[in-house]
């Protein structure tokens, strides 16, 4: 009997009923400001029209937040709460003078002080809370958990397929299956993404959970050449194991996450601005539950059922989370109605944008990065003298770091920026692999705190990217600019794990070199980030972005 634990979802209902309840507050009808030390950040180097000693101001009290621009203030000074446009109506009363500029009511609040300038013509209203708000994060979380779940729980399949079905393939071949995988649901996005805009969710959600489930439960069937079953028949035992596992693994699971992810991703967009890093961050958990849970029941029933059931067993489980995503995910926004063909393929003319050009190739070299240890860390533990149980036990530890990293990277990036916490999170990324992973060894030790601390940092990795990617654009043209990031970014998951298998192999199985391969993207990945700040808000490290 596999008991599975309850806390992980309890504790994201006990999340989710709090949500429900716990709406935004109305911004009062005036703060006062006690000081001309309240926090305000120069604007100039922006680019914008204001003065040379112009200065944004911000205030804040609780969870709303509100700008203006002044040459100078009192020390004491009341802020006026406007529902209007950015400028218009007074927002500061200093006895019978006042200013008018740039103050953003709480459900204007931009996601940054630089979208602020950037995106001022952003006039809908989000809901930032509610029960159907709420509802769609938690058919998010449940579409997470079916994809995801799946994918943070590959190094556990990789490790046994080499020592069994697979157990002739090269590193470099094992990595073509997975990788064609993650490359399917992360490149279709860019058709995905505008069809998403134009019908909504709920047809590809249902598509999508019916290749997903197809392929869990097809992949009991692929075997060895001497057991031939049913279908793809082959005329080399190899062919025959090897395609069985791509075909039904590779493409149709590709394929079905891939109309799963967006619209789950997109759906949250359409319901929250300003605490969209925190509602992404809350679904994208999921991932990391399913790379708990998966990991351990697998571990259970390998040995004790065998693969065709343990995999049949997955699928019965994701039936209950598909059926809850498709009934709870929904849009908000106006549908937009495709003209064309060409509206439905990527805009490559969006690259022209030089922040968005380098979001996208560090989003990129970050795939490289962090799908090496997710994918690798079970059979380093392997080929480093530990048990099997401990194997697939790591990567749980790696996957519960992620857990909290992923929630507590949602909360963050709302106050401090959603670029800004990225590039912390992959910095720190870079220190684990150089500076825990590549010294590890034998140690038990070194590996459990590199799995936990690995996992924490990268956890808004994957979280945090569709939010930034987001910053980018206005809502309305969030599927479009989406769906052109990651078709680029797919590449990255498709060459990625087959690099670093022919690394593995080149280097006669030692880890060093992969590990370095991982850390080197990272690295990367940082630099292409920074830049990328560096032009939208420049040096300034206190701006929030």
């Amino acid at each position: 009997m596999v008991h599975f634990p309850p806390i992980p979802m309890g504790l994201f209902l006990l999340l989710f009923l709090i949500k429900i309840f716990c709406g935004p507050d109305l911004l009062p009808s005036s703060i006062a400001i006690p000081s001309r030390k309240s926090s305000w950040w120069r604007m100039n180097h922006l680019g914008t029209n204001l003065a040379e000693d112009s200065c944004f101001i911000k205030y804040q009290h609780e969870r709303d937040v509100g700008y203006f621009t002044t040459v100078d203030f009192p020390e004491e000074a009341v802020l006026k709460n406007s529902n209007g446009p950015v400028t218009g109506d007074p927002v500061i009363d200093i006895g019978n003078a006042s200013h008018e500029k740039g103050l953003f009511s709480r459900n204007q609040r931009p996601e940054s002080v630089e979208t602020a300038v950037v995106h001022q013509d952003e006039k809908d209203d989000f809901p930032e809370g509610g029960l159907r708000a709420w509802s769609v994060v938690l058919g998010a979380f449940c579409g997470s958990f079916s994809v995801f779940g799946i994918i943070n729980s590959t190094a556990v399949l990789l490790d046994y397929l080499q020592h069994n079905q697979l157990k002739d393939s090269s590193p470099s071949s094992l990595g073509w299956i997975f990788g064609t995988a993650l490359f399917l649901t992360f490149f279709c996005g860019a058709p995905v993404g505008p069809i998403f805009d134009a019908y909504g969710p709920r047809a590809l959600i249902f598509a999508g959970s019916v290749l997903l489930l197809a392929s869990m439960f097809l992949l009991g069937l692929c075997t060895r050449g001497s057991e031939r079953r049913l279908i793809f028949h082959a005329y080399t035992n190899m062919a025959v194991e090897y395609w069985h596992f791509f075909l039904v693994y590779s493409v149709m699971n590709g394929l079905g996450g891939c109309l799963i992810v967006t619209p789950v991703t997109a759906s949250i967009g359409h319901f929250f601005l300003v605490k969209r890093g925190n509602a992404t961050g809350i679904s994208m958990t999921a991932g990391s539950l399913g790379g708990i849970i998966f990991p351990l029941m697998l571990q259970k029933l390998f040995p004790t059922v065998g693969f065709a059931w343990a995999t049949r067993i997955l699928g019965f489980m994701l039936v209950f989370l598909l059926v809850l995503a498709n009934l709870l995910i929904r849009s908000r926004l106006p549908r937009k109605k495709l003209v064309s063909l060409k509206e439905v393929t990527p805009d490559l003319t969006l690259f022209k944008e030089l922040p968005f050009f380098f979001v996208t190739l560090g989003i990129f070299l970050m795939e490289w990065g962090i799908f090496v240890p997710l994918t690798y860390i079970t059979s380093y533990a392997s080929l480093h003298g530990h048990s099997t149980e401990f194997s697939y036990q790591i990567l749980a530890y790696l996957n519960a770091g992620s857990f909290f990293g992923r929630l507590l990277a949602g909360i963050v990036s709302d106050m401090v920026g959603r670029i800004n916490t990225l590039i912390v999170s992959i910095a720190f990324c870079v220190a684990t692999c150089f500076g825990v992973w590549l010294p590890a060894g034998d140690s038990t030790p070194m590996i459990v705190v590199f799995a936990v601390i690995f996992g924490f940092v990268s956890g808004s990795n994957l979280s945090l990217s569709p939010v930034c990617v987001g910053q980018m654009c206005k809502t309305e043209n969030y599927g479009r600019y989406f769906a052109t990031c990651w078709m680029v970014v797919a590449f990255g998951t498709l060459t990625g794990l087959p690099i670093a298998g022919e690394i593995l192999t080149a280097n006669g199985g030692s880890y060093d070199g992969l590990i370095i391969f991982a850390g080197l993207a990272y690295a990367a990945a940082l630099l292409c980030l920074v830049a990328a700040r560096v032009l939208r808000v420049g040096w300034k490290i206190n701006v929030v972005y």
